[in-house]
């Protein structure tokens, strides 16, 4: 569960219980989600078959009961209010607008609901996919009934950037969870995961949530709409595959902690092939942070007592029969066989490859720094976890930022701040020895071109022996870190620092205030930005500038003088030209930063 305590809902049971209210009171729907925010949500005894119920205590004689299945409420019928206007009554509609967005099978934004197929469930042969769920790369012609699906799910997205975050209210998320999962229904599975991210980041800026986004909200409002200009990329696949596979030897690199704003939490571990290609395997399911350290205790599929922890944490594993996905994720089907064999270091073998690969060349293939996404195979699109990842040498600086060796020198970002992963506190210890010197696993932050997010590292301890520790799971002692002694006359050169023109920035942040104001805050930008970006010679970004001003401050009258409704198409393209524009000179701009010469 979350931190609110309620567990996640189905995506056309959110979208239905809106539905059902009369007019009068959904404009009272916002008011209500707020009052929600207090009520008191009582944990009821789990049930059989992993059916289990809360209870939220609206008031003396009113409670919302939620009941679910495997930690989602999945149905119409399994959220239940005992007051007399129930179902279509605001308690049982706050609840579950409050409520984080799942669905009844893997969610979009999640690495995967479990480790793969389980023993009992079929795989690709035996499962075939409908002809709408194709393998990447093998776009199919949408049919109208989906262009229709993806026109609907555009008009709502144009909805949201014209009112901004402020104002797309509970209605405004429930149009866009409703439009997501028509588009869903009509087989656009990456256009319907675009859109329920929409409604789960619109969610947790309603809830004040730390770990909200406004740059991510952005790029996947910017992805909308370029899949609504090229209607075959929305189509995408029901399901990740998997396909039997010759036995594959896997040595451990790093195993990260996932807590999503969806309601799911575990680990996904990164692990090697001998010919250097990246598996990675996962156990993520409903449940929160607390749910970090039981996923990273389960064991390796296929018998074995090897823990996903134990694996990326250094350890090896032979899997006989395994099944693979495209994307390298590693299944748990009823064939699967595996062994815990040794493992390799990050200095041995092909890990030590990935380290030996120029900084700037890793950040280019990285994309640049911009928004990355991939299809995730279940619940079509979604974030790829390996997409970012940087494997980086270097050195601690005297400011605690990280000297990257053929680099530049960046600060160390936590990835979650949550006080149950040891992130923030294991990176403060590390700054505070300058001159130490690391191997680290980092992903490109997007938005933050000065740094990146830490995941694990390696050192060498008091005792000459490598430390090596997933940042995310293992805390840090003193005793891990050689002397300070040691270290402090380390030579630590310092590279330059990624930083963007100001004028480009400036313009960044106009197209993240639109985000977050709507079209008002967008026709009230400065309007001499565009002359500071000619001063500097970004004349397409001048153009961008002014062409999204004048399209949010565009009001036109009729033949009696009445203001004529605003364009939203209109105003909804010059915005996606300015933050497409935005994004690709920032990963020029970054990439160069990155490169030894620069």
């Amino acid at each position: 569960m979350t931190a609110t305590g309620l567990p996640p809902v189905a995506a056309e049971v959110a979208a239905g219980a809106l539905d059902l209210l009369p007019a009068r009171l959904r404009k009272r729907v916002d008011g209500a989600v707020a009052k929600a925010a207090a009520w008191r949500v009582e944990p009821a005894p789990d049930g059989a078959n992993g059916v289990g119920a809360v209870r939220v205590r609206v008031a003396d004689e009113t409670t919302v009961t939620l009941t679910t299945t495997d930690g989602v409420v999945a149905s119409a019928d399994a959220a239940i209010c005992d007051c007399l206007l129930a179902p279509a009554c605001l308690h049982r509609a706050a609840v579950l607008a409050s409520a984080p967005l799942a669905e009844t099978g893997p969610g979009p934004d999640e690495p995967e609901t479990g480790p793969g197929p389980g023993p009992d469930e079929p795989e690709t042969e035996a499962d075939p996919e409908p002809e709408s769920a194709q393998e990447p790369g093998s776009p199919a012609a949408p049919t109208p009934a989906q262009l229709r699906a993806l026109d609907a799910l555009r008009a709502v997205g144009e909805r949201v950037l014209v009112a901004g975050v402020g104002g797309a209210g509970a209605v405004v998320r429930a149009e866009t969870v409703r439009a997501a999962h028509a588009a869903r229904v009509a087989g656009l599975h990456r256009a319907a995961a675009v859109g329920l991210r929409i409604a789960r980041r619109l969610g947790e800026a309603r809830a004040e949530e730390p770990g909200f986004r406004l740059d991510a909200l952005g790029a996947d409002l910017t992805e909308l709409f370029a899949l609504a200009l090229r209607p075959t990329s929305a189509v995408g696949t029901a399901r990740r595959t998997y396909r039997p596979a010759q036995p594959l030897r896997l040595t451990g690199l790093f195993t990260e902690p996932v807590v999503t704003a969806s309601g799911y939490a575990g680990v996904t571990t990164y692990a090697l092939a001998p010919d250097g290609a990246l598996h990675t395997l996962a156990d993520v399911r409903p449940g929160g942070a607390e749910r970090v350290a039981q996923a990273a205790a389960s064991t390796v599929p296929g018998g074995c007592t090897v823990s996903l922890r134990e694996l990326g944490d250094g350890g090896g594993v032979l899997l006989t029969s395994p099944t693979v996905s495209y994307d390298g994720r590693v299944g748990a089907g009823g064939g699967v066989r595996s062994v815990g064999v040794s493992g390799t270091g990050w200095s041995e073998g092909p890990a030590d490859a990935l380290w030996r690969r120029p900084p700037a060349e890793q950040f280019a293939a990285s994309d640049g720094g911009t928004e990355v996404r991939t299809h995730d195979g279940d619940g079509a699109e979604g974030d790829d976890p390996r997409a970012g990842l940087l494997f980086l040498r270097g050195t601690v600086a005297q400011d605690g930022r990280f000297a990257v060796a053929d680099g530049p020198t960046v600060a160390l970002y936590a990835p979650d701040e949550r006080p149950e992963l040891p992130y923030a506190e294991n990176l403060r210890l590390l700054a505070a020895r300058p001159g130490l010197r690391i191997r680290l696993v980092a992903r490109v932050v997007p938005g933050r071109p000065g740094g990146v997010h830490a995941l694990a590292a390696a050192w060498e301890g008091r005792d000459g022996a490598v430390v090596r520790a997933d940042l995310g799971l293992r805390r840090i002692h003193r005793t891990d870190l050689p002397d300070p002694a040691a270290t402090s006359t380390m030579d630590a050169p310092s590279g330059p620092v990624p930083a963007l023109p100001v004028e480009l920035e400036l313009l960044r942040r106009a197209v993240e205030r639109a985000v977050a104001g709507g079209r008002p805050v967008a026709a009230a930008a400065d309007a001499d930005l565009p002359r500071r970006l000619r001063a500097t010679g970004l004349a397409t970004a001048a153009a961008c500038a002014e062409a999204l001003r004048g399209a949010a401050a565009s009001r036109t009258h009729d033949a009696l003088g009445r203001l004529v409704p605003a364009d939203p198409a209109a105003y909804a393209r010059a915005w996606l030209t300015a933050s497409v524009y935005a994004a690709a000179a920032t990963r020029s701009l970054l990439t160069a930063a990155w490169s030894p010469s620069a």
